[in-house]
């Protein structure tokens, strides 16, 4: 059986160091490993145009995501594609699907901007269209779904390349209204891209023992309060000042992240919004997450500064470094576990599946989470059992230079990874 080993190696360290873990591995002119690997993946990425509708009009929403640092395009709020809108009404008008929404006596009062009703069920048998739920038969079609379906079409026009294709993102409690509208879009518009729609269908969100509603605002400034309460549980007194600030938000953000992102997306999450469910070391937490992110930076700084005062010389090139130092189980663990396929962790976590027949699709939207979430546990667990800068005698500095080597290859991919969540690196907690 013939096996092929990709990414080749370009840097010429990374293919000494594995040389001297006796791993054969093809090497490369032209492309290069770990750290480069990532930015070799968001380019490919990057080709990939990705347009986010609907726009916000409320600027409640908005301010709760830009809290949770996540970039949506706001609405002015005006009647957005009027051109566009008449359009999809004329082709209404041409369909054979739709007719007219006749009122008589005994039935109920219409609102003022329906247009029609369309035969759904009946287009979905004309077609051979599976996977759409049983019980969609006749909708009402209004001005404001006409808005809808105009702004997905100004957003298909932004496509430059060969193909676009529209995935519908939507909660549980939402996917039938969400099936009536690519329907529709389908009957008005028969071009390629409506053809290769795709829904991705996200669980319930249910919170436990809840004493009244509680909204995405609120939810944001309670789990900050707690995260500020558990981190003063910790460290003492926090300083007031805008550093301190920064930390308990971008804490706050990673706890939200890995409580939502960390649960496969058809599956339900269930918060726990009670003071003892958060705390800045829960092993499951994003708070955790960071603690060991930030582990690494002061480890790093406190080896910076004795440099600087003479107590260790400087890290020598990987060359020179005796790998055959790395004794300890946790360090193989760290390399084999998770520094060698880290890239295909990435490329599974950004990689939608093949199209199906049906129109649900599946992501493995949890795949970095959990891949940080152990990895935290796993260093975290070494970090505790070795002491990575000893006593600055010089028959100690092997070791102590290839752990650092090692370490610093995992401080890259932690903040690799974290940038795909978008959340930055904390340098101290």
């Amino acid at each position: 059986v013939g096996v092929c080993l990709v990414p080749a190696l370009a840097k010429e360290e990374n293919r000494e160091v594995l040389q001297q873990l006796r791993i054969s591995w093809p090497s490369s002119s032209g492309c290069s490993a770990f750290p480069d690997t990532v930015s070799a993946l968001k380019r490919a990425l990057g080709r990939v145009g990705v347009c986010l509708v609907p726009a916000l009009a409320k600027e409640e929403n908005r301010e709760v995501l830009q809290q949770l640092r996540i970039s949506w395009p706001s609405s002015s709020g005006c009647s957005a594609f009027p051109d566009t809108v008449s359009a999809l009404k004329r082709a209404l008008g041409r369909s054979s699907c739709a007719t007219a929404c006749e009122q008589g006596p005994g039935t109920a009062t219409l609102p003022e901007d329906v247009i029609c009703k369309v035969h759904l069920k009946s287009f979905v048998e004309q077609q051979g269209l599976v996977g759409y739920d049983p019980n969609l038969d006749v909708l009402v079609v209004t001005e404001g779904k006409l808005r809808s379906l105009a702004e997905l079409q100004q957003a298909v026009l932004q496509c430059t390349g060969s193909c676009c294709s529209i995935l519908h993102v939507v909660n549980c409690e939402e996917e039938f209204q969400q099936q009536q509208l690519d329907l529709l879009w389908r009957i008005l518009d028969p071009g390629a891209h409506t053809a290769l729609q795709k829904h991705l269908v996200c669980g319930p969100v249910k919170v436990t023992n809840p004493s009244s509603p509680i909204g995405a605002d609120q939810y944001f400034q309670l789990r900050k309060h707690q995260m500020y309460e558990a981190s003063v549980m910790k460290y003492g007194e926090l300083a007031q000042d805008e550093a301190w600030t920064e930390v308990i938000d971008t804490l706050t953000v990673a706890a939200i992240r890995f409580e939502m992102l960390s649960t496969a997306h058809r599956s339900q999450i269930t918060l726990d919004l009670e003071d003892s469910s958060i705390s800045t070391k829960g092993t499951k937490s994003g708070a955790f997450v960071m603690y060991n992110c930030a582990r690494l930076a002061t480890l790093f700084d406190t080896y910076q500064r004795a440099v600087e005062q003479g107590t260790y010389p400087p890290l020598p090139p990987v060359s020179e470094l005796n790998f055959s130092c790395l004794r300890e189980e946790g360090e193989w663990l760290l390399l084999f576990n998770y520094l060698l396929p880290f890239p295909e962790v990435l490329q599974q976590a950004a990689q939608l599946p093949a199209p199906t027949k049906g129109i649900r699709i599946t992501a493995n939207t949890e795949t970095v989470c959990k891949f940080l979430i152990q990895l935290s546990m796993d260093f975290s667990s070494y970090y505790n059992r070795v002491h990575v800068l000893g006593e600055p005698f010089p028959h100690l500095f092997d070791q102590m230079f290839a752990r650092l080597r090692l370490l610093g290859a995992v401080r890259d991919m932690f903040h690799s990874a974290l940038a795909t969540l978008h959340l930055p690196p904390l340098s101290q907690i």
